[in-house]
Formats: C-alpha cells, sequence, structure tokens
C-alpha cells in the first residue's frame, strides 16, 4: 500500500509542472497587455514601462518563465494589484472558505447520493428508480446562480430561517484561527454558538453547490449496484440465505462504488469551480471571490495562483481517492504496482 500510495505521488507531480507552466503560458498568450490593464486607462507610456520593469515582464520570455517556477516552488506568487499584498497570504486566508463549502457539498452529496442510488438499484423500473432518476437529470440541469438565487428567496428572505449571506454572524465575531475552517475552529474553541451560526450559513451554499453532484453520485451508483446484483457471487450469496438489505448494504455496495468514488474524486474539481458563481451569490469569501475580484481588476498574478492553488488540492484530492479505492478493493493497489 505504501509503494502505491509512493507512486500515485509521484504521478501527480508532473501533472503539477505541467499545469505551472500551461498557467505561464496562458497568462503571456491572452490578447492584451497585462502592464498596460495595471496602469490603468490614464496611464502614461513611461509609466506603463516602469510597471512592466516592476513585475519583471521586459525580461526575456524564458527567463520570465524560470522565475515564475522557482516562484511557486517556493510559495511566493508575488504581491496583488489590486490590494498591494502578498497574493498567498490573501490565498491563505481565502482558501479554508472554499475548502469547507465544498467539502460540505461533497459530503452532503455523498451521504445522499449513495443511499439514492442504491435504493433507486433494487426497486429497478420501480417508482423510486423513477423519482432518483427524474430528481438527477434535473440536478444536472437546473443552473447553479438560479438555485442559489431561489434558496434565497424562499428560505431566507420569505421564511427567515436561513442567513442570506456570509459564514457567520457579524457580531460573533470570528474563533481563533487555527485551520480557517469555522465549523472546525468555532468547536476547538468550545463555542457552540459561533458552530451552529457556521452550520446555518453554509447550508445554502452547499446545498447549491451539492446538487448536480448528488445526481451524479447517486446515477453512478445506481449503475454500479445494478452491475454488481448481476455477479455470481450475488447468487451465490442470495442461495444461502442472506437477507437482501445485508446483502446490498454489505457485498453490493462495496463492491459497487469503486466508480462512484473515482467520480467523486472528479466532481471535487467541477465543484471548486462551480464554487466561484456561488460564492459571488451568497457573498462567501473564499477563492471564487477573490478570482473575481482579480479578473475584474486584471490582477493576473492572482489568477495564476488562484489556478495552481486550485491545481494543487485537485491532485492531493485525486490521490486520496485513488487511497480510497485501494483501501475498499484492495486489487486496486496490488494492479497498481
Amino acid at each position: 500500500m505504501a509503494l502505491y500510495i509512493l507512486r500515485r505521488v509521484l504521478l501527480a507531480l508532473p501533472a503539477l509542472l505541467g499545469l505551472i507552466l500551461l498557467t505561464f503560458v496562458l497568462s503571456r498568450v491572452i490578447p492584451g497587455d497585462p502592464a498596460a490593464a495595471l496602469a490603468g486607462d490614464a496611464a502614461t507610456p513611461a509609466q506603463i514601462a516602469a510597471i512592466r520593469a516592476q513585475y519583471g515582464l521586459d525580461r526575456p520570455i524564458l527567463e520570465q518563465a524560470v522565475v515564475h517556477l522557482r516562484q511557486v516552488v517556493t510559495g511566493d506568487f508575488g504581491t496583488s494589484a489590486f490590494s498591494g499584498r502578498p497574493v498567498a497570504e490573501e490565498i491563505w486566508q481565502r482558501l479554508p472558505a472554499t475548502l469547507e463549502l465544498t467539502f460540505a457539498a461533497l459530503l452532503l452529496a455523498t451521504l445522499l447520493g449513495i443511499p439514492l442510488g442504491l435504493v433507486a438499484a433494487l426497486d429497478h423500473n420501480g417508482p423510486v428508480d423513477h423519482v432518483v432518476r427524474l430528481l438527477s437529470v434535473g440536478g444536472l440541469a437546473i443552473a447553479g446562480f438560479w438555485l442559489a438565487i431561489m434558496l434565497q428567496l424562499v428560505f431566507a428572505m420569505d421564511l427567515d430561517i436561513l442567513p442570506l449571506r456570509g459564514r457567520i454572524d457579524v457580531p460573533l465575531g470570528l474563533p481563533p484561527r487555527v485551520t480557517g475552517l469555522l465549523l472546525v475552529d468555532s468547536l476547538l474553541a468550545g463555542r457552540p454558538d459561533m458552530f451552529w451560526s457556521a452550520c446555518r450559513h453554509v447550508v445554502l451554499p452547499a446545498v447549491t453547490l451539492a446538487l448536480p453532484a448528488l445526481a451524479t453520485i447517486a446515477r453512478f451508483t445506481r449503475s454500479g449496484v445494478l452491475e454488481t446484483l448481476q455477479k455470481d457471487f450475488v447468487l451465490y450469496a442470495r442461495a444461502a440465505g442472506y437477507g437482501r438489505v445485508r446483502l446490498a448494504a454489505i457485498y453490493v455496495l462495496r463492491n459497487a462504488v469503486t466508480v462512484t468514488v473515482t467520480q467523486i474524486g472528479l466532481l471535487f474539481g467541477a465543484l471548486i469551480s462551480g464554487a466561484v458563481a456561488v460564492e459571488a451569490v451568497f457573498d462567501w469569501p473564499g477563492l471564487g471571490t477573490y478570482a473575481v475580484q482579480a479578473i475584474l481588476s486584471a490582477d493576473y498574478k492572482a489568477l495564476l495562483a488562484v489556478t495552481l492553488v486550485v491545481g494543487a488540492v485537485y491532485a492531493v484530492v485525486n490521490v486520496a481517492v485513488d487511497v480510497a479505492q485501494a483501501i475498499i478493493d484492495p486489487r486496486v493497489a496490488e494492479d497498481g504496482r
């Protein structure tokens, strides 16, 4: 198992290196002059030239690539042109908010999607199966920003049972920062009032973000369970007198969720990218709102940093998913050696 984990980590490194180089190339081939965008419309040629020299944009392209690679490896993403603060510091402050929202959405989608897919498969072509398939299609078809606004109108404005925006009630302040995750830090601080407030604030954005992921997980779980039910060992277990619930929950599900676990890893990247629109609607102070701010202010260093950090987190999560697959089905680790 240790050798398998090491191999998966080493395979992720070339992908991260490729991402670093790709983002650098894209930042240089896009139309427009970054220095002119940073200087503003009223800037003189001398001011634009000064900004170009300040950010190293007047150096040869290969030298810029080497400098960019060295800075990324050392965690130095430069200074934000919008705020004047180090980009790494701003990323570190905002990343936990995005991770908290993404993991909450992924947890919700997994805890609901797998049981729904299992029940739908056991009731193949029955009423429950038709309802789950309808929900799956609807979950993939509904636009996230529209659902976010509808949830705000119903649960925040009309019913007034959930907060409209933000991560926590402003009068409560913030718990001492340990992980940056308010749900965790509030528990570590012994503040159940903060924990409850953070839970209430994360519900609507997490539900909005989780719906398409839930639909995908339910669909793949259903397909996996239907396929596993045709295996010989299931027929033998039925003949041996195993109950249907025990057979499905213990034996069938474990063999059916391997593909679902793979999809969960892929969905993580989709959830982070989808968080941009969701964070903007709910005023969630994460990487999504930071990326929008960077786009509007032509802050290309911040954009590069967001892209690289999201790519690195995505790579780590996929390694974790591979390890989870190997734990569920040890044959995966044996085949991967």
